[in-house]
């Protein structure tokens, strides 16, 4: 958030206004994705670009590997849950972004950390 108030080529940002609907695999129902950022930037031609960014830690971004005790066999199975929620999240917020030629982005700890 500091980046894009410092940032002179950041037009406009804002926290969880895009709405997203998602079907989810976990319990087959619609819901509602809420986008972490949606940064408008101007380029050097004075373009105007949108990126869509969900920043999520490391081991979210991936799917989850399962262990060998019977605690993280449940650890296992919550951790896909999150996964395959997540998966269908981008998904459609990949898709929302082709639609509109706009750029979605996951960042983690990587991206934010120096």
């Amino acid at each position: 958030m500091v980046w894009c108030d410092d940032n002179p080529s950041v037009v406009s940002w804002n926290s969880e206004e895009v709405v997203i609907p998602y079907f989810s695999p976990v319990d087959n129902k619609m819901h509602k994705y809420y986008v972490d950022f949606l940064i408008k930037t101007r380029d050097s031609d004075g373009k105007v670009k949108h990126t869509l960014i969900e920043v999520k830690p490391l081991e979210q971004t991936r799917p989850p590997v399962m262990g060998k005790t019977k605690k993280s066999k449940y650890r296992y199975l919550r951790e896909l849950k999150a996964w395959k929620v997540n998966e269908a999240k981008w998904k459609e917020a990949n898709e929302f972004c082709l639609d509109r030629k706009w750029e979605f982005k996951i960042l983690t700890e990587k991206h934010l950390m120096p």
